[in-house]
């Protein structure tokens, strides 16, 4: 798992414990008049929160109304080394408060803006189109952690048949040299095949110990003719434009929604930074089961003297 700030500071995966607020987001009202202070203050209590010497670069604002009465929403943005991370902040209007976490609307979807800035449409995927289940993956050929998850994904992905994965790329050039052109292979792959991509897709996490940035695009054409494409017309996609652009929305799809690791899936909008099997298992059958049992709570019979399974406890996000 790659990590674009170290995590000190986490801000768009450490929740904190929140009273219930309103269930409407109030309107957006003009920052405070002393909004200046507001931030200084602020920074100067972040910064030692979490040890962010001069060496950090701290920007705070503008601040606007939150959907939390008595709190501004802040956004936050912290580069350390060239590395940048973002989030945002709860601060009470006395300045007194300062929270940090996700805001949740009780009456909405939490998942719901997740799921629409997705964007899964023209992406290699498997699986039925109107499945009641969608995986989103956020992947980086070169990436050992996603290796690890393809092939966890050779035993998971079978169990559920009745669910659509959906591949988007996410190199990160920065610690992974090969990765951008794996993954401009592998879009050029889609582009004539969508079963060609897989093949591709298996081979280079299957061989990813083997490929370097002196041979990735041999290697590449090598699976592309095995794969059965035309080498000539790959080959040509490989410096396309098209392919950079499509490579270049995923990207930018991942910073919307503040994906800074790989792999990240997605569970129907419900994110698993990891990619962590048995979480990735929780959320499928909760998906799948959830409204059936809701209508079902009646207890599975049991044989006499038998206990009850004790259920493993949800690991927290």
């Amino acid at each position: 798992m790659r990590r674009i700030l170290y995590p000190l500071f986490a801000l768009g995966l450490l929740a904190v414990a929140l009273p219930v607020f309103a269930q409407t987001a109030a309107p957006a009202q003009n920052p405070p008049a002393d909004e200046a202070q507001l931030l200084k203050d602020s920074e100067a209590f972040v910064r030692k929160l979490f040890a962010w010497g001069p060496d950090f670069q701290v920007k705070l604002g503008p601040a606007s109304q939150s959907a939390a009465p008595g709190y501004y929403l802040v956004p936050v943005q912290i580069t350390f080394s060239g590395q940048m991370d973002t989030g945002v902040l709860y601060i009470s209007k006395d300045g007194k408060t300062l929270l940090r976490g996700e805001l949740f609307d009780t009456s909405a979807d939490p998942f719901a803006g997740n799921r629409s800035k997705l964007h899964p449409d023209g992406n290699p995927s498997k699986g039925p189109a109107d499945a009641r289940v969608t995986l989103v993956e956020f992947s980086d050929f070169q990436c050992p952690h996603c290796r690890q998850l393809y092939e966890a994904m050779k035993t998971l992905g079978p169990r559920y048949p009745q669910i659509r994965i959906v591949f988007k790329d996410l190199p990160i050039a920065a610690i992974h040299p090969w990765a951008e052109t794996a993954a401009l292979g592998g879009r050029c792959a889609y582009v004539q095949s969508p079963d060609g991509f897989w093949q591709i897709h298996d081979a280079l996490f299957e061989n990813q110990e083997f490929i370097s940035a002196a041979n990735i695009w041999e290697r590449l054409v090598e699976l592309a003719s095995q794969a059965g494409l035309d080498k000539d017309a790959f080959k040509a996609c490989l410096a396309s434009p098209e392919a950079a652009k499509a490579i270049e929305a995923n990207v930018e799809d991942a910073k919307v929604l503040s994906v800074n690791s790989t792999p990240t899936v997605f569970v129907n909008g419900r994110p698993v930074v990891g990619g962590d099997p048995t979480t990735l298992q929780q959320y499928i059958d909760y998906e799948l089961g959830g409204k059936q049992a809701a209508q079902s709570p009646a207890k599975p019979a049991q044989s006499p003297g038998q206990k009850p399974a004790q259920k493993p406890a949800a690991k927290p996000q």
